[in-house]
């Protein structure tokens, strides 16, 4: 027998950054959206769309700047978040220049306002802009334990941006959106959801334990303090009042069911989501009661085709069904379809109707699994986090997308009454587009601080070398 002493190097190998997939599933995720807009011009006019270099060439600028932008800012983040933004918010222009191309709505304009403005050149502009903000927050916000220093700071901000609206004319019935001279209008709503989060995030995790404790047992359920029901109650009230006086239902369930969502996360008691659900109920049969315009909403949901006997009523719901009936499996093939029918709201509320028409049922539930790979990996991050701050408020902007989602997709679905909000990233709307940037940079942010590996401890020097001894 030998012995063979030898002296080996141990080194704590880190987590690998996963940049390289990134980059890789951008590739697809820029040639996918490029692939699918030449076959649109090649639907509607029988040949490659002239634009499509420049398309191509400005998508790809967009990724490389946002990808380069999280290798060195970033470099331990999710792989998966970026690529699948891009994804869509490509797709996204691919079918608002279909719709652009459409002569119905081109006529319609023109009848209306005189002169008709496509709207892909603006959606461009204002992607460029939500990568900017993207880029912004990955390199202004190092660390996003920061945010919490701002929780009441962001309390305010948030009922600013909620109640702005209110002293500006309605747009088709809603006061969701604040019009600037120059600029153009703007849905707060949008910016709201992310500042609440962060608010949310910080009044939980120094509340939670409070919130958590039950005084009795009843039908299964731990009920919770009455001390307790206040916060609960002030943010129904408020999503009350926005939805009175905004008629804006999307931004109200999207605001109280994200605040009812993280409290359960935080406390761990169920008991807090059949209270958000009982008051939802009572507070949607109340407001429907009295406000005439959401009313309209939900009858035109409960019957979309009354329209067409009784004449009063918009035909959107009911346009939008027969788009996604018209579809069918495999769909009618991309700038084939008919959903401009619809009108104006085409290539806003209502651009999910284009996606299924075109698409059909196979490309409508490919887009709804991107989104909600873009809730999992959310989610995933909120796990992962190491500080409770990071994992509530992770959960509360993956919350707040996923609850845009389903409003949105159920609206036009006829699965609950229209809300008017946009679909992200695909829909027209550059406060939505750049909104939904930023909440992608955070959550990649908080991805790289869990993700990063702990820094190796400083080696003692009194410590002495010490020899691996292998016998043979």
């Amino acid at each position: 027998m030998s012995v063979i002493s030898n002296t080996t190097t141990i080194t704590s190998v880190g987590a690998p950054s996963r940049r390289n997939t990134e980059l890789a599933l951008l590739v697809f995720a820029v040639v996918i959206p490029v692939f699918a807009y030449a076959n649109v011009g090649l639907a509607i006019n029988g040949k490659l769309p002239s634009g499509m270099l420049s398309y191509g060439l400005g998508l790809t600028a967009l990724a490389t700047v946002a990808h380069l932008a999280v290798r060195k800012f970033a470099p331990y983040a999710d792989p998966l978040l970026l690529p699948l933004a891009t994804l869509l918010n490509g797709m996204g222009l691919v079918f608002i220049w279909r719709l652009d191309q459409s002569q119905r709505l081109i006529q319609l304009a023109k009848y209306e306002y005189g002169s008709f403005s496509p709207s892909t050149p603006k959606q461009l502009l204002f992607s460029a802009l939500g990568v900017a903000l993207f880029v912004g927050v990955l390199i202004l916000l190092k660390d996003h334990r920061i945010l919490q220093r701002y929780t009441y700071i962001s309390m305010v901000a948030a009922l600013v941006l909620l109640i702005l609206p209110v002293f500006f004319p309605p747009v088709f019935g809603a006061r969701i959106w604040v019009r600037i001279p120059g600029v153009g209008s703007l849905q707060p709503g949008e910016f709201a959801k992310i500042i609440l989060s962060v608010f949310f995030a910080g009044y939980l995790m120094v509340k939670r334990d409070a919130l958590a404790l039950a005084s009795r047992r009843f039908m299964g359920l731990y009920l919770p303090r009455g001390r307790d029901l206040g916060p609960i109650l002030v943010i129904w009230g408020l999503s009350i009042l926005i939805l009175v006086f905004e008629t804006d239902l999307g931004t109200s369930l999207l605001f109280f069911g994200l605040f009812v969502i993280m409290l359960y996360v935080a406390t761990e008691r169920t008991s807090w989501i059949v209270f958000g659900l009982l008051m939802s109920a009572v507070g949607a049969v109340g407001v429907t009661t009295f406000e005439s315009q959401v009313q309209g909403r939900v009858n035109a949901w409960l019957d979309p085709f009354a329209v067409f006997t009784t004449g009063k009523g918009s035909d959107q719901v009911a346009q939008a069904l027969m788009s996604f009936g018209s579809g069918g499996i495999f769909g009618t093939g991309l700038g084939q379809g008919h959903s401009d029918l619809i009108g104006f709201a085409a290539n806003s509320d209502f651009i999910l109707a284009t996606v299924g028409e075109e698409l059909g049922l196979a490309g409508l539930m490919a887009f709804l699994l991107i989104y909600g790979l873009i809730v999992e990996r959310g989610v995933r991050t909120a796990l992962a986090a190491r500080d409770p701050f990071g994992k509530l408020l992770a959960i509360g902007l993956s919350g707040a997308f996923a609850l845009q989602i389903f409003v949105v997709a159920g609206g036009v679905m006829g699965l609950i009454p229209l809300t008017g909000m946009t679909m992200p990233f695909v829909a027209a709307g550059g406060s939505s587009v750049i909104a939904n940037w930023a909440l992608i940079g955070i959550l990649l942010r908080i991805s790289d601080t869990a993700r990063r590996p702990a820094p190796a401890p400083a080696p003692s020097p009194d410590a002495e070398p010490t020899q691996v001894v292998r016998v043979q």
